[in-house]
């Protein structure tokens, strides 16, 4: 099996009304989409992981394009169940991956700059052959493609959205090249942190890693 990991960046109206008010709400914020699955109706349901004001998040999800909602809320996030009225683009986005038996390895995660980073199985050919198909209301920034090792993709799940960011912003201005290409500071103006920060991200995932691969 392959896959592919991607930015999906919707256009200005978003992937669905209630997710573009999420994204302009102050104190409201989108960390993980969990799962998200279009009905045999046409209806589609969704489980968001929030964090910010419950009272907004309740105010958002009044609207008559959410027909049922249920809120949970927990000691640092808020787990939004939502069945509601898809827009053509997700709908004819989640068609395209069901048409194709196209895995979406959730959950999905979503960037500092309002992206949703997806992870998708199939065979090469597959994956190779909806690319043409991706709605022209999407732009898909791809990240990577390879062989699927549910192994490595364990590790990685197991770190923090931030943590991921940052080990992806790592790799791609060359920190974990040999020789090094990169400092903490590069990182750190890649994502708008401080060098300090950055490098305790860094040592967070480095032990998360190794605890993890090394026998005990």
């Amino acid at each position: 099996m392959r896959y592919f990991r991607a930015v999906v960046i919707p256009d200005d109206e978003g992937l669905h009304p209630i997710d573009r008010a999420f994204a302009r709400a102050p104190d409201v914020t989108r960390q993980l989409l969990h799962n998200v699955n279009l009905l045999e109706d046409g209806t589609a349901m969704t489980m968001y992981q929030l964090s910010g004001d419950v009272d907004t998040i309740r105010d958002i999800c009044d609207s008559p394009d959410v027909y049922e909602y249920h809120l949970a809320e927990g000691p640092d996030s808020v787990t939004l169940y939502a069945h509601f009225e898809p827009t053509e683009t997700i709908a004819e986005l989640l068609s395209l991956f069901q048409h194709h038996q196209l895995i979406l390895d959730t959950p999905l995660e979503y960037t500092e700059r309002g992206g949703l980073r997806v992870l998708v199985i199939g065979t090469e050919e597959t994956i190779r052959s909806i690319m043409p198909e991706i709605p022209d209301e999407v732009t898909l920034k791809l990240e990577r493609l390879g062989d699927y090792e549910p192994e490595a993709d364990r590790l990685y799940s197991m770190l923090t959205p931030r943590q991921q960011e940052t080990l992806q912003a790592a790799l791609e201005v060359g920190y974990y090249q040999v020789p090094r290409e990169a400092t903490h500071e590069d990182i750190a103006r890649e994502l708008g942190l401080t060098g300090g920060t950055v490098g305790e991200h860094l040592r967070k995932i480095e032990a998360t890693v190794l605890s993890a691969i090394t026998p005990r």
